[in-house]
C-alpha cells in the first residue's frame, strides 16, 4: 500500500514514474552533488555520516550493502571506519555512480568498494547476504518505501543491522520555521548561483516534509520485519539516525 510520501516527485507535473524522475534528477546534479552538500550543510553532513557509521562498530560487519550510494560518500567513509569490510553500493543514477567510481579509483579502493546500478526495491543479491545495509539520505527517494524496506530486510543476514540516515522535520517550531525558510528559499537560490538544478533542492524540502519520520518510521521498520528499531535526532532534529536488526 503506497504511503503519502511515495507520490512526492521531483517534477510534480511529469508523467514519468518517481523512480525515473529521481534518476534523471541525480544524473543532472551528479557533477556538483558533493560540492553542494558541503555548501548547503556547512560540512556538517560529514559529521552526521560519521555519527551514523559509529553505530555499526559493535557489529564489525564484513559485508555491507550501501543502498542509494550516490557518489559513494557513505561507502568510502564506511570503508575508512570499518577496515576489512567489503562494500557493495547500488544506485539508480548512472551519473552518480560514475562520479562515485572516479572517487574510488582515485583512492585505489576498487577491490574494497564495488558500485553497480541497482534498485532498492529489487536488489540483485540472495537472501541473507549482508551483515549490514546502509542508506544515507536515500529512503525519501524510494518509489515504494515499504517495498524498499522489505527488500533490504530480505538481503540482510539474521542478526544483521540496518542503518539509515535521513532528513527529518524539526519539532521545535522556531527551528522548523528557520529550516523550511532555508530549504524553500535560500537553498534553491544557492543552487542557481552555483550552476546546478534548483528544482532538486525544492524537491528535497517537499520530500522531507512528507516523509514519515521518527516514531512513524520506526513503526514502518517494525511492520516490515525489523526488531530493536530506534532513532537518534541530530542537529536540532534536522536529520535522524535510524537503526534496527533482523
Amino acid at each position: 500500500m503506497p504511503l503519502p510520501h511515495d507520490p512526492i516527485t521531483p517534477e510534480q507535473h511529469s508523467i514519468l514514474p518517481k523512480k525515473k524522475q529521481v534518476a534523471n534528477m541525480f544524473d543532472r546534479i551528479a557533477g556538483r552533488y558533493d560540492f553542494m552538500n558541503r555548501i548547503l550543510s556547512g560540512r556538517i553532513d560529514r559529521q552526521w555520516r560519521k555519527a551514523a557509521l559509529r553505530k555499526l562498530k559493535a557489529k564489525q560487519p564484513k559485508y555491507i550493502l550501501d543502498v542509494a550510494t550516490g557518489t559513494a560518500d557513505f561507502a568510502l567513509m564506511a570503508s575508512a571506519m570499518h577496515k576489512g569490510a567489503h562494500i557493495t553500493g547500488i544506485d539508480i543514477s548512472s551519473g552518480m555512480l560514475a562520479a562515485g567510481k572516479r572517487k574510488i579509483l582515485r583512492k585505489g579502493l576498487q577491490s574494497t568498494i564495488e558500485l553497480q546500478e541497482g534498485d532498492a526495491e529489487t536488489i540483485n543479491a540472495p537472501a541473507n547476504t549482508f551483515d549490514a545495509v546502509t542508506v544515507a539520505f536515500g529512503v525519501r527517494n524510494f518509489e515504494n518505501l515499504l517495498a524498499g524496506l522489505s527488500e533490504m530486510h530480505r538481503v540482510l543476514k539474521p542478526d544483521g543491522q540496518v542503518l539509515i540516515l535521513e532528513f527529518s522535520t524539526p519539532r521545535n517550531p522556531l527551528i522548523r520555521f528557520c529550516y523550511n525558510t532555508y530549504m524553500k528559499g535560500i537553498a534553491p537560490i544557492l543552487a542557481r548561483l552555483f550552476g546546478t538544478d534548483h528544482h532538486a533542492y525544492t524537491y528535497l524540502n517537499r520530500s522531507t516534509n512528507a516523509f514519515p519520520d521518527r516514531e512513524h518510521f520506526i513503526y514502518l521498520l517494525k511492520e516490515t520485519g525489523y526488531t530493536d528499531a530506534s532513532f537518534q535526532p541530530l542537529t536540532f532534529g534536522i536529520c535522524c539516525i535510524y537503526t534496527a536488526s533482523k
